[in-house]
């Protein structure tokens, strides 16, 4: 059976990967700078046999058509992008770019998808259908290289019925994989505020217009607009992580700099939310003596998996897996760029768990000290496999 050859060339092909990946962690690039990532991917697929298309600048775009006759067509994708960290782990593939590091587990994602595609290849006579590898870049950094690649085809010609996507997931032990039918990800906005007044002596506050006094005001404000506007039902979050008022002990400043973020799933709610986020602190500063500037960039959407798919490829990840392997997910506040391909077209986007509590392998996303276990890998290529070329009719 199909299943087993997979299952066995996953295993032929596992040190493969993992010295790809490797390789990768080793040389990470950040976003809309993964050249040599980029070279890397491009190499690995010379090697196969497989024409690409680039886009996107550092984006690959690869098919692989099995030799039986059909017009069904699968995408799988991968990012490549790292992350402005400074890796703390002291591992011999530690990153060699100071400061840049595979903190999300991106450098998995691509080696992975490179073994899937070293197995699809070899397996090309006994499927019928296409499989659209897609090798993204810049999923860390606004607009995000899911929404600059769709702009430039990548949905196209030929077009796939359905996406998938695949991603780390350290809450999860090695050899398990996690799935979510429905909303799964939040939309993700940038909210960029000034808070202005009048500085001065902070031992003569009635000549001032204290604009940390205000901002205080306003954080605490601006949280009713999801404890009191937003239905509890839609799951919304507003934070701040980066609030500088620089003054000193007896000095208020002119002015209050602040950073945060909102998050939902709901587009119709996120524009109001927009909205009311402006005008409650626009007036609110106003009517205390200031002025301020609140400016929201549009990220991300909130990412769906849709259900049918979901459904169908649970169910293939159980029949690769076993039952005991397959894990429910909850909702995830986190943002995505996958979530472009969601809106989009029919998607499907799962974790893969690589904690490996035994070995210390548990640190989050994002955080120096992240790793994944290696031993996923052992599954991670076959699974994709396996749920490409179920999904296109075998």
């Amino acid at each position: 059976m199909i299943k087993e050859q997979i299952q066995q060339l996953s295993q032929d092909i596992f040190n493969d990967v993992v010295a790809n990946r490797r390789h990768l962690h080793a040389n990470p690039e950040l976003s809309f700078h993964e050249t040599q990532t980029s070279a890397f991917i491009a190499g690995k697929l010379d090697e196969l046999g497989l024409e690409y298309q680039r886009m996107a600048d550092n984006g690959l775009v690869a098919l692989i058509t099995g030799d039986k006759a059909s017009g069904n067509v699968v995408a799988l994708r991968a990012d490549m992008d790292a992350l402005p960290i400074t890796e703390a782990n002291e591992v011999p593939y530690r990153s060699q770019n100071t400061g840049v590091m595979h903190a999300c587990g991106h450098d998995a994602h691509t080696s992975s998808l490179l073994g899937t595609a070293k197995i699809l290849t070899g397996l090309k006579s006994q499927f019928a259908g296409t499989v659209k590898l897609i090798f993204q870049p810049a999923e860390e950094k606004l607009p995000g290289g899911a929404s600059l690649m769709i702009k430039e085809g990548v949905l196209e010609n030929p077009k796939p019925q359905a996406v998938l996507g695949q991603h780390v997931m350290p809450l999860i032990d090695a050899g398990k994989v996690g799935f979510r039918a429905g909303k799964y990800m939040a939309s993700t906005d940038e909210i960029y505020v000034t808070v202005k007044g009048k500085g001065g002596h902070g031992a003569q506050p009635q000549m001032n217009v204290d604009p940390v006094i205000i901002t205080a005001h306003m954080l605490t404000a601006l949280q009713q607009v999801v404890s009191r506007f937003a239905d509890p039902k839609n799951p919304s979050v507003l934070s701040f992580g980066k609030v500088i008022a620089n003054g000193a002990t007896n000095v208020i400043p002119n002015e209050v700099y602040l950073e945060g973020t909102f998050r939902t799933m709901d587009e119709k709610w996120r524009d109001e939310a927009h909205r009311r986020m402006k005008k409650m602190a626009e007036g609110l500063v106003e009517s205390m003596g200031g002025s301020c500037e609140f400016n929201i960039v549009r990220g991300y959407p909130f990412l769906i998996n849709e259900e049918k798919l979901t459904a169908t490829t649970r169910g293939h990840a159980e029949d690769y897996l076993g039952k005991e392997n397959v894990l429910d997910l909850d909702i995830w506040m986190a943002a995505e760029d996958f979530a472009y391909y969601s809106q989009v077209a029919d998607s499907c986007f799962y974790r893969l768990g690589t904690r490996n509590e035994s070995r210390g392998i548990i640190s989050s996303v994002h955080t120096p000290t992240f790793d994944v276990e290696e031993d996923a890998f052992k599954i991670s290529t076959g699974l994709m496999a396996y749920l490409a070329i179920r999904q296109l009719g075998n």
